[in-house]
């Protein structure tokens, strides 16, 4: 599940019987209606402002964040949060809804984990939230990655509801074809026939007009696809909006690039000093 094969990367029910590397972790909460999945941090820090006085701006206006291990600057997007809780604890904010001062990190988990084990993490979060009561439990990389997962199983089970994302081979295909195929998608454990088949029918349709030769890998197998979308044996799925595909390939892409460190998470350009961590 660690090394997809391609290139680019909720209910309590349904995570009941996730396996407990897709559950959230202590500290975590799952999504709910508003989106958070973050526990609510010391009420005494002050709220987020949206841009900061000191971002720097992205083409078309888009406020762009500096990581606080790299000094590399992405889109919020490109990034995740991290916020300090009312008992000094570090929680993962993948979704950036919680209030209060946040640090952010763009990069993958084996360099998190270096981070954290070496004492670099949390020298740079204590500069970031101004404070040196600063906790940081040694699960937080699991907990990172359990949040990204639910946030990019979430934003399926949301296109997947709104009627933007189809599955079933026969379906994708005739879509992929006719040229109504934005993105494709197969599960991890997806054959390696299946795959061609679709990836052929896509390119039919126009798939190097998108800018792709194949479809992306979700770094998840066809049990967990399938509760995530509230359907049956979804090995192969497809979306069919374009703005639907954009949100569904950010929300993979950054929780591709956590787990096997590929560009696509904060590696933008160099930051220039060294601002406040929401700057």
């Amino acid at each position: 599940m660690r090394t997809p094969r391609n290139d680019a990367l909720g209910s309590d029910q349904h995570d009941a019987n996730l396996p407990s590397r897709l559950r959230e972790g202590p500290g975590v909460g799952l999504s709910n209606h508003d989106g958070q999945d973050s526990p609510t941090p010391n009420p005494s820090r002050k709220r987020e402002g949206n841009d900061g006085d000191s971002s720097r701006k992205r083409e078309g206006n888009e406020p762009e964040r500096t990581c606080i291990l790299t000094r590399r600057t992405a889109g919020r997007d490109e990034l995740v949060r991290l916020v300090l809780g009312p008992d000094n604890q570090v929680h993962p904010d993948v979704r950036a809804k919680a209030p209060g001062r946040g640090a952010w990190i763009g990069v993958s988990r084996a360099e998190l984990e270096t981070a954290l084990a070496k004492g670099k993490l949390k020298g740079a979060l204590a500069r970031a939230f101004r404070s040196q009561a600063v906790e940081i439990a040694p699960d937080l990389p699991d907990r990172v990655e359990q949040a990204l997962a639910r946030a990019a199983l979430d934003r399926l089970g949301m296109e997947a509801r709104s009627g933007t994302l189809i599955n079933g081979a026969d379906r994708v295909e005739q879509a992929a074809r006719a040229g109504k195929v934005h993105l494709l998608l197969h599960a991890a454990d997806a054959g390696a026939d299946g795959r061609r088949r679709l990836d052929q029918a896509w390119r039919v349709g126009g798939a190097q007009e998108l800018g792709r030769a194949q479809g992306l890998e979700i770094p998840a197998d066809r049990t967990i696809l399938s509760m995530a979308l509230g359907r049956e044996n979804v090995v192969h799925a497809a979306l069919t909006d374009r703005g639907a595909a954009a949100r569904v390939l950010a929300a993979l892409t950054r929780w591709r690039a956590f787990i096997v460190g590929t560009a696509g998470l904060g590696r933008g350009d160099d930051a220039a000093g060294h601002g406040p961590a929401d700057d």
